[in-house]
């Protein structure tokens, strides 16, 4: 089996880490609101490649994160004076529902943010320790890229043409 290595650049054979099992770990949805078809092509594709690999002989586990706190869920869970809990469950649902309306096969484990907060919170303290991460004045948390000389090489992002300090509102 090969696949199309970004960072190479080039076709190349595939090799698990470990070759009885296959590890797959996908991003789910944030649940603040319905997905919708966009959202579930991502998801039918990585169905389509779990189920590829599985053809092939591959035992696969995969695991697909819920994202059930970040800004968008806690705005509009307190707009609707529900629960945070409560607001995300509805989603949660339909999620699976339709999950199971399109066959796309479910993960092994869906971990959600709410249940990892304090790892999350070590890994930023650790981050900012080693000084891979800052506090703006914001008091945004973010990720140095200058202090990861990789950083954009995946996407192709010539790193010494970019702009320091400029951001890009992406919460809408």
């Amino acid at each position: 089996m090969k696949f199309f290595n970004t960072l190479g650049r080039c076709v190349q054979d595939f090799e698990p880490i470990n070759s009885a099992n296959v590890g797959m770990y996908t991003c789910g949805p944030t649940v603040y609101n319905f997905a919708h078809i966009g959202n579930f092509r991502a998801y039918l594709f990585e169905d389509v490649l779990k189920r590829t690999l599985e053809y092939h002989g591959f035992k696969v586990t995969q695991v697909m994160n819920l994202t059930d706190v970040d800004d968008k869920t806690i705005r509009d869970s307190r707009a609707k004076n529900v629960p945070l809990r409560d607001f995300t469950a509805v989603y949660k649902k339909a999620f699976f529902e339709d999950l199971d309306k399109l066959r796309i096969e479910r993960a092994a484990v869906y971990p959600e943010a709410t249940t990892h907060i304090p790892e999350m919170i070590q890994l930023i303290q650790t981050l900012i320790d080693k000084g891979y991460a800052y506090q703006a004045p914001d008091k945004c948390i973010y990720f140095s890229i200058s202090k990861f000389r990789p950083y954009g090489r995946l996407a192709r992002i010539d790193m010494e043409n970019q702009r320091a300090g400029v951001r890009i509102n992406t919460d809408e």
